[in-house]
């Protein structure tokens, strides 16, 4: 007796052979190594002039370069809220070009309000999925770091976990989460030896070794069957017709 077949043996019949692309392990492994350090963006959530979490990314900023990356910080102070101006703003474009020039970013946000703030949001916000054929986060590596004033929460990089989802990034696993962060730094804003300090260089390690493995590769990541259809002229010219656009 013949063995009946199998319900996914029956074909692709909605499938774009034209788009369709089956991932190889020669497909992945065709970049050439880039031979500058790995470029490195921090953003962190808050304008005050004590900020705990500006003082966190300071140390993130060290331990990255200390691992031989280049670091730029970006400060939100003048920033506006996103849709109040145009994008041509000077400190929009600072946080757009920043992002774009990035390989990997950290995003260290206050928790308020059982989340991350308004001024970590903002930034985010501002950076769009696209601009034309560039992609300011798509493919880019993401740690997630928060501090808190009271007892240890993992609300805030939940949220930004999401966000960095949403954003298309590559969010490592590990992450840090720094309770009563008024105990962990001294005055002149350096954070104190000890476990969570070591959580912070575990961090920053994973996300290093997760850029070297995947920047030469990011474009060829975000590569996918859908965009790939969404390009096609006359696909293109049949959205622009259902949105009233142009004639059919």
């Amino acid at each position: 007796m013949d063995k009946p077949a199998q319900p996914f043996t029956d074909g692709l019949p909605n499938l774009s052979k034209a788009h369709f692309a089956v991932p190889t392990r020669e497909s992945v492994l065709t970049a050439a190594p880039f031979s500058h350090m790995p470029r490195f963006l921090i953003l962190y959530g808050s304008l005050r002039e004590r900020s705990f979490s500006r003082f966190l990314a300071y140390e993130v900023a060290r331990l990255l370069e200390a691992m031989g990356g280049e670091v730029r910080i970006f400060h939100a102070d003048g920033l506006p809220l996103p849709d109040d101006t145009t994008a041509d703003h000077p400190k929009v474009q600072e946080l757009r070009d920043l992002s774009i020039w990035s390989e990997g970013q950290v995003w260290v946000s206050p928790e308020r309000h059982g989340t991350l703030t308004g001024v970590m949001k903002s930034q985010i916000d501002w950076l769009p999925l696209s601009e034309g054929s560039v992609r300011p986060t798509q493919g880019r590596t993401l740690a997630v770091m928060q501090v808190s004033g009271g007892s240890q929460s993992f609300n805030a990089v939940n949220a930004l976990r999401i966000l960095g989802r949403w954003m298309r990034m590559i969010t490592i696993p590990n992450q840090s989460s720094v309770p009563m962060a008024y105990k962990e730094f001294d005055e002149a804003g350096r954070m104190k030896p000890g476990p969570l300090y070591e959580r912070v260089v575990d961090v920053c390690e994973e996300l290093m070794k997760f850029t070297l493995l995947t920047r030469e590769r990011a474009d060829h990541l975000v590569d996918r069957y859908s965009e790939r259809k969404e390009r096609e002229p006359d696909r293109l010219k049949g959205v622009a017709a259902d949105i009233g656009f142009v004639k059919r």
